[in-house]
């Protein structure tokens, strides 16, 4: 009696684990392919109240992605009449398909323009030139007032060369509500982020391959990616300083590397004043 219970549960976990291994296998091959437009809010008491409705749209690690996909997502962000686009860093290495993905990225429309910042697998004197070429504004360790009382700020990416939070915001007035793109979400963990609104953040994939979604194997299992583990996996997360941090998917693959449970993405960020 008791073995033939041990063989039923043995065959149990068997038809489960295999069970499992087709869904995410299914999931690779499908909505793990297709990019999703995510829409995000965020309230702030420091928005101007002019500003209510904002939207922003944050892209980053678009990696390989092909230029057809590209340009279907600019189609897909003219029809949300974009106040801003954000780029978040790790573009195609390749300086030729560098210059041709920010060609179509800059062909979204915007009321009030484009801004973007390096990632760890960026040039970024390579990606900097291409950016001013294609009429995008590089932020390193800088940043610009878009609207009165909005000031926008990007940082160096760590791995690379020196990130400076502080100097990126040093011209932001005291009253600002200010955005940081970091592409990296350790930085926010590293330097003061007292004086800044809302960080955005890529680098770490969702994850890339995960379990369901729920635990990413390559941000637990070692440390090459995030020192944080799955704090900065995805979506809404937290600075060492309380600060929201919100970390994107981002749009495309590293390499040839299938994602799993970690969808590709696209943030539609819409501000909102309390």
């Amino acid at each position: 009696m008791v073995k033939r219970r041990l063989r039923l549960f043995l065959k149990v976990i068997v038809i489960l684990y295999f069970a499992s291994l087709l869904v995410h296998l299914v999931s690779a091959l499908t909505l793990d392919t297709i990019i999703e437009f995510r829409s995000v809010q965020f309230s702030s008491t420091n928005l101007p109240s002019e500003m209510d409705g904002y939207k922003i749209a944050f892209i980053t690690d678009t990696h390989s992605i092909s230029s057809d996909e590209l340009e279907k997502a600019v189609s897909e962000l003219n029809r949300r009449q974009l106040d801003l686009l954000v780029l978040g860093g790790d573009f195609n290495p390749d300086n030729e398909e560098l210059i041709n993905s920010l060609k179509v990225l800059s062909g979204v429309v915007t009321t009030d323009g484009i801004y973007g910042v390096e990632g760890n697998h960026d040039y970024y004197t390579w990606l900097f030139s291409a950016m001013e070429r294609c009429s995008i504004n590089p932020l390193s360790n800088s940043g610009a007032h878009i609207r009165n009382r909005f000031y926008l700020a990007g940082v160096a990416d760590f791995w690379n060369r020196i990130a400076d939070v502080e100097k990126a915001i040093e011209d932001a007035e005291k009253d600002d509500f200010v955005i940081l793109i970091a592409h990296n979400p350790d930085i926010t963990m590293k330097q003061n982020t007292e004086s800044i609104d809302l960080i955005l953040s890529g680098h770490t994939h969702g994850g890339h391959i995960t379990f369901f979604g729920i635990w990413a194997p390559m941000l637990t299992l070692q440390k090459t990616i995030s020192d944080y583990g799955q704090r900065f996996m995805s979506g809404w997360s937290e600075s060492r300083d309380g600060i929201p941090v919100y970390v994107s998917n981002g749009a495309g693959k590293y390499t040839d590397v299938p994602r799993i449970f970690a969808r590709p993405q696209i943030i539609i960020l819409t501000l909102r004043a309390e």
